[in-house]
């Protein structure tokens, strides 16, 4: 094993040289989904809701995708700040296991269980018709999401963030290309949206699998080391858990309020989800930054990089903030020309825009205890702000027919307990514990 790697200064340009190459990677899932929102919300109300219904299902797996990533970040980076290249090597091959098997697990009880699945989340007996037709389709893609959420968490824990993007962008530009054709000049409406998300992550799947062969020979599972990552994985299991409780629930009430309210649910929900990984990008760099300071044991470096992206964080939520207030009144009609759509978009805006600002610090600070293994502390904090702020306020939304307000209530109330959470952790010194491993 080689002398741990000496750290570079944690200086704008450092952070942003990790940062930008990870913004692209970060951005082209969610920036495709906005762009199959938009294609298919213009097929009517009804397509839409099948796509919110069935993207939030297939949620589940981009979920365990992100919880694999970062896991396997965190790990790999300790290991290259500690001087030892083919460990954070390894790790990834072991992730890249763990992927496959979950992949096809989930592959398989996403085409048998679609038609209950939909008709759980869907009030509509229209758009659960839809939304399973879709999914049986979409849910083929999640080995290859979940391969290319490995092969982007060892690549970020050793600080290489270019062939990541290369890859995740090739992808997603072939599937925003193939989308728009299937739809319409191929008419096979929502059938067609479905195959290219497939497309998108089987070829970048694969694209991460062929990087990881040419990395290294020894490509055999070892189940300790998955074992390890399993245990070590088991507290942002839980804590994103509690998130798809969360975001499921409000989908579900949602659904209740109407077709209107659940397409404009849609169309808020992942453009805050396009936010917020696209101001995770600088956390990402935190997560491979801090890891690899730990690693190195420099718990100074690991503190101010911990310092300059958390002020990073919140200026670029504050510019996301800014933009999305000026586009209020145009960016749902992107998305579709209903009007009754339009109007429960306009409920849900300002709610949208007045949490960015504490959502950017959330996410930075989250990508800095990922980074540095903290995460019993984020799963505990994520439970106590779902089960006492969101849940119980989206249930009541729901009672009390309190509609989308209601809803994004809860989500406000959510954000903010995990803001003073964070905030209190960062400050203390319980997360700066040094060594290859935690």
């Amino acid at each position: 094993m080689s002398p741990p790697a000496a750290q570079p200064t944690a200086t704008a340009r450092r952070i942003a040289g990790l940062a930008l190459p990870a913004l692209v990677v970060l951005a082209a899932e969610p920036l495709y989904v906005l762009v199959d929102t938009a294609v298919v919300g213009h097929l009517g109300s009804v397509p839409l809701a099948a796509v919110a219904v069935g993207g939030t299902v297939m949620s589940f797996a981009v979920w365990f995708g992100t919880l694999m990533a970062y896991g396997s970040t965190g790990r790999a980076a300790r290991r290259f700040g500690a001087g030892d290249r083919a460990a954070a090597v390894a790790e990834g091959v072991q992730a890249s296991w763990l992927a496959l098997t979950a992949g096809v697990v989930l592959a398989v009880l996403g085409v048998t269980f679609a038609g209950p699945l939909a008709g759980l989340l869907a009030g509509d007996p229209r758009t659960a018709e839809a939304a399973a037709g879709w999914l049986r389709i979409a849910a083929l893609g999640a080995p290859g999401l979940l391969l290319a959420a490995a092969g982007n968490g060892w690549m970020r824990g050793v600080q290489d963030t270019r062939r990541p993007l290369w890859i995740v962008l090739g992808a997603n530009v072939l599937s925003a290309i193939l989308c728009p054709v299937l739809v319409y000049p191929a008419g096979l409406g929502l059938t067609g949206s479905a195959i290219a998300n497939v497309t998108a992550q089987t070829v970048g799947g694969a694209l991460f699998l062929l990087a990881l062969i040419r990395e290294t020979r020894a490509l055999r599972p070892v189940p300790p080391i998955i074992v390890q990552q399993l245990v070590l994985g088991r507290d942002l299991l839980i804590r994103g858990a509690a998130f798809q409780a969360c975001f499921l629930s409000a989908t579900a009430v949602a659904s209740r309020f109407g077709i209107a309210a659940v397409g404009a649910h849609q169309i808020a929900l992942q453009l805050w989800f396009f936010a917020a990984l696209a101001l995770d990008a600088v956390a990402i760099a935190a997560q491979s930054m801090v890891g690899a300071a730990l690693g190195a044991s420099n718990t100074a470096e690991a503190r101010d990089v911990a310092r300059r992206v958390t002020v990073a964080g919140g200026i670029a939520a504050v510019l996301f903030a800014a933009l999305a207030a000026a586009g209020s009144s145009v960016v749902p009609g992107w998305f579709t020309p209903d009007e009754s759509v339009h109007a429960q978009a306009a409920v849900i805006w300002p709610w949208f825009v007045c949490l960015l600002p504490f959502a950017g610090v959330v996410y930075a600070l989250d990508g800095v205890l990922i980074g540095a293994g903290d995460v019993a502390f984020l799963r505990t904090l994520t439970i106590l702000s779902a089960l006492l702020c969101f849940l119980p306020v989206i249930w009541l939304s729901y009672a009390f027919d309190w509609g989308l307000a209601g809803i994004w209530a809860g989500l406000g109330l959510f954000t903010v307990a995990r803001f003073a959470g964070l905030t209190w952790r960062w400050r203390s010194p319980h997360w700066l514990i040094p060594g290859a491993t935690r």
